[in-house]
């Protein structure tokens, strides 16, 4: 007997590893970016824009995990991709 119609495929395509790297690369920017603010990197210590670093620093760093949920639970996929 031939298993030829029962193999599932496992190749990846060049697109999907793509997506992952770049998946991955942008995580770490949000989370890096949450960061430089949090540390006050761009000196906003004015009390104009001292509140703003502090929401995007932590809005920054919560996009950032919540993307790195998705990205490593397999939730964010395009619909019709080809595993």
């Amino acid at each position: 007997m031939s298993n030829e119609g029962n193999e599932k495929k496992t190749r990846t395509s060049g697109a999907s590893v793509m997506r992952t790297v770049f998946g991955i690369f942008m995580i770490v920017i949000y989370v890096g970016m949450g960061v430089l603010f949090l540390i006050d990197f761009f000196n906003w210590e004015t009390a104009l824009w001292g509140w703003l670093r502090w929401v995007a620093g932590f809005g920054l760093i919560i996009y950032g995990i919540w993307r790195a949920y998705r990205q490593f639970a397999g939730i964010d996929r395009n619909i019709g991709d080809e595993y």
